[in-house]
């Protein structure tokens, strides 16, 4: 399985997402510029990680420059056709600024930047990217957003839940799901949601910042390792 991460003016959690994926989970991953207007040699079986940081400044609004940039048609045309794409963060808000999934992600309920550990609960075993995570074991993953309260009309909410397209829920350490775990101030508590398709995943926790040993907390490494063994299991 092959990664490409895009590198967007202002992307800063690239390279850590490189390094997970390349040097702790062993897999081909490839820095892609944000100019590139094609995506060769990648296949439906491949992913497409959109990392976060401040694209372009996050000037107008978090991700809505970015969806513009020549990447993103080919990253479109990729996604229609079968290929994986996950976007954390920055990433989430560009795909979503780009209709590549629905809703939006507004500014914190607090209207301040918050950087600091949370917990969410997996939602759903049925996605590449939550197959192998407990659903009543909640993670410790960090977040770092101003934007990051998702935002969708009750209409595209309920249709998310029927579609069982939510992926994560903000949470206690408990695992309980209500408005004391919730950091930002999002809708239902979501914290990742993926398309109908269920090929492009959005989060805005930063699993890449809990995947090692070293840093304390290993929580989001079964993020990669369930996205990897769907992998191998086609």
């Amino acid at each position: 399985m092959k990664f490409g991460v895009i590198v967007f003016p202002g992307s800063n959690c690239d390279d850590d997402m490189v390094h997970v994926l390349r040097d702790v989970m062993g897999q081909e991953t490839l820095k892609l510029w944000h100019k590139t207007a094609e995506l060769p040699g990648f296949g439906p079986g491949d992913c497409v990680v959109l990392p976060g940081g401040f694209s372009y400044g996050d000037y107008v609004r978090a991700g809505a420059i970015a969806q513009f940039s020549p990447i993103m048609q080919a990253v479109k045309s990729f996604a229609q056709n079968g290929g994986l794409v996950w976007g954390v963060c920055n990433g989430f808000q560009i795909l979503c600024e780009a209709g590549l999934l629905p809703g939006v992600l507004l500014r914190n309920a607090n209207q301040q930047f918050i950087c600091k550990n949370v917990y969410l609960r997996p939602a759903t075993q049925n996605s590449r990217l939550t197959s192998q995570l407990e659903l009543n074991q909640p993670l410790k993953i960090p977040i770092a957003h101003a934007e990051g309260r998702y935002f969708a009309d009750a209409h595209t909410l309920d249709a998310l839940e029927a579609g069982d397209q939510i992926l994560f829920k903000y949470c206690t350490e408990a695992g309980i799901v209500d408005a004391s775990g919730n950091p930002n101030g999002a809708e239902r508590n979501i914290a990742g949601i993926c398309n109908a398709s269920r090929n492009v995943f959005g989060m805005m926790p930063h699993p890449e910042r809990a995947a090692e040993a070293v840093l304390g907390n290993e929580d989001g490494k079964g993020l990669f390792h369930s996205l990897l063994e769907m992998a191998h299991a086609r």
